[in-house]
């Protein structure tokens, strides 16, 4: 049964040792949420005075301006890092994942489970975030997790309510990772449909370009819950193919996180889009944004993964075309409204 499944209680103690790799806005709030919950946790990133600032005054103003972190490590040492870590978080940007990984594999200790907070698809493999990590850190499925859900990191360092979904091919896996991250205003479900979690994860960016390419030019709430709508049948639709569980497109990890992403200005995918809608070229509507929007980047891969298990996905395709220049966006609504009728329910 792979619906997910709340938690009645922690059903194992937190781990002694975790560590985040990338120290953004998602990885710094993740850090937060695991070190609330219990968890000794030592952030890892790039940035010297980032993770100094973590280390010593227990605050990231690059990424989380005005927000008291609690008590956690910070450093640029991976060795550091992972250390006697029994869970390893990654929340790197999706395309550097392999090189960041790589570069890593001798040091992840030989019985840590790995978590991707990671939403998007390789370039070049069309391989999903999963099995990327276990590719190149050689682990098997059980020692792999996703975590998805409506999840925005500003709100989430708030320490605003909300829930989220901890996938794995193992259950036990997952409340393990559950149990690690469970607090009084995070709460997480168990799912063991990794493809469908972690496609609803990949795929909600692109939709939210449209959408917010869609307010860019001043459409109303009609287009969007269009967007939202029919792009849940194309997440729906490529899930399927690929052997999802039909039940989690509905959950958190499908519907409410595609939701999120779409309505709110806190997505950086929504407010790419809106910035690409209002006339800013793609680089400057990147700039405008700050931080990493997957859905750019993993457009392209997710639709030809699509096309290669005959999957048709045409909010994607157009978002694709739109971003390389290949389709003017004003002419993006009339090419999708043109396509042949058809029932809904036929999907």
């Amino acid at each position: 049964m792979s619906a997910p499944a709340p938690l009645s209680a922690p059903l194992t103690a937190a781990p002694t040792k975790v560590a985040v790799l990338g120290a953004g806005s998602m990885g710094t709030t993740f850090a937060m949420v695991l070190a609330d919950a219990g968890c000794d946790v030592t952030l890892w990133g790039r940035d010297a005075a980032v993770l100094d600032a973590v280390d010593r005054t227990h605050r990231n103003e690059k990424y989380l301006p005005g927000v008291q972190l609690p008590a956690m490590h910070g450093t640029t040492d991976p060795a550091v890092a992972l250390q006697g870590a029994s869970i390893v978080v990654v929340s790197v940007p999706s395309q550097v994942a392999r090189a960041t990984l790589a570069s890593m594999k001798d040091l992840v200790e030989p019985d840590a489970v790995v978590v991707s907070l990671m939403k998007g698809v390789e370039l070049g493999t069309d391989k999903r975030m999963s099995q990327v990590i276990a590719e190149v850190l050689d682990l098997p499925d059980e020692r792999v997790a996703i975590v998805s859900g409506p999840n925005l990191a500003p709100e989430i360092a708030e320490r605003q309510p909300t829930a989220t979904v901890v996938a794995s091919r193992s259950e036990a896996t997952a409340q393990r990772v559950a149990a690690a991250c469970w607090t009084g205003y995070f709460r997480p479900y168990t799912n063991t449909d990794v493809v469908g979690v972690e496609l609803c994860g990949a795929v909600k960016n692109i939709i939210a370009l449209a959408a917010g390419m869609a307010q860019g030019r001043g459409f109303g709430w009609n287009t969007i819950a269009t967007l939202i709508t029919r792009g849940l049948v194309e997440i729906t639709r490529l899930g399927l193919a690929l052997g999802a569980d039909a039940a989690t497109f509905s959950g958190l990890a499908g519907m409410g996180d595609l939701t999120a992403t779409c309505a709110s200005p806190l997505s950086r995918n929504h407010r790419l889009g809106k910035h690409f809608g209002e006339g800013l070229t793609l680089e400057e509507a990147i700039a405008a944004t700050g931080g990493t929007a997957e859905g750019v980047k993993s457009s392209q891969s997710v639709l030809e993964l699509a096309r290669a298990h005959d999957v048709e996905m045409p909010i994607t395709a157009g978002v694709v075309d739109v971003l390389a220049g290949k389709l003017p966006l004003s002419e993006l609504a009339a090419t999708l409204l043109a396509r042949p009728q058809k029932s809904e329910v036929a999907g």
